[in-house]
């Protein structure tokens, strides 16, 4: 059985339950998805990557840094080509012209956030939300900005927010739970992930219920975890992410390697 100490599941959790991360459990990587983006607030393209067209950018943009627009198609064409810190410094450009753009500082904040400067993206995005832009996407990105940073009563309170302007948005529920998880309250963590994968948008995601699994697994329930777990992913894979809970659960002094290399 799991231990209830909190302490104990705080290391288990943590290296295990990273927000804004690419989602995969298995023996060589466990992370949480979060659900949310900022749909129509970012730099991303579809378009493939193109070193001639980024330089082609890069010196317009250099003539003109006024210009909105060929900023930030430069700093997406220097997302795609992995060049983030050149693009976080294009947009920090673009969001210190412009305090009062809600969409500059919002792309700006949420790229932060991505790049795992939480720290940073925090005073960002909550100036946008403060400005009573109204938009959920802004909070549920603030409430992932305060999860990395361990400020978890913070978190969920934004949370709430967001989902007062967006009842029952998958999302931000998916967020508020595994932030119950990133604290070691994996029972209330899988009363919220539960109601989201019940919800009709829900059951069409795959990764909102291997984060149920994920929590279920969490906590000693591996033959559950398992059948949840087993509703997407292969037989292989359920059985290495099975394998890689029981040996984080069985080994504490692997659950303090883990959060030493997450906090590192």
């Amino acid at each position: 059985m799991v231990s209830s100490n909190n302490g104990n599941l705080r290391k288990i959790a943590l290296p295990v339950l990273l927000l804004a991360s690419a989602f995969a459990i298995s023996a060589c990587q466990s992370k949480t998805a979060n659900l949310d983006s900022l749909d129509g607030l970012n730099t991303a393209s579809t378009s493939p990557a193109s070193f001639k067209k980024t330089t082609e950018l890069g010196n317009r943009w250099q003539a003109d840094q006024k210009d909105i627009g060929l900023g930030l198609a430069y700093a997406a064409e220097l997302e795609k080509l992995g060049q983030t810190d050149q693009q976080l410094q294009v947009l920090a450009t673009l969001s210190a012209q412009n305090p009062q753009n809600a969409n500059i500082q919002a792309v700006y904040g949420k790229k932060l956030l991505a790049a795992g400067r939480s720290g940073d993206a925090i005073p960002v995005l909550k100036a946008v939300a403060d400005n009573g832009t109204g938009d959920w996407r802004i909070l549920s990105a603030l409430g992932s900005a305060y999860d990395q940073q361990g400020q978890y009563s913070a978190a969920r309170e934004i949370y709430r927010k967001a989902l007062v302007l967006k009842p029952n948005q998958i999302s931000v529920l998916n967020n508020m739970g595994m932030s119950h998880a990133l604290e070691g309250n994996l029972k209330q963590a899988e009363e919220i992930l539960r109601s989201a994968v019940a919800l009709p948008d829900g059951k069409s995601l795959p990764r909102l219920r291997q984060n149920l699994a994920l929590v279920v697994g969490l906590q000693g329930r591996f033959e559950e975890s398992r059948k949840i777990a087993s509703e997407d992913l292969p037989p292989e894979e359920v059985e290495a992410n099975m394998a890689y809970l029981q040996k984080m659960l069985s080994q504490p002094n692997t659950w303090q390697q883990l959060s030493g290399d997450a906090q590192g």
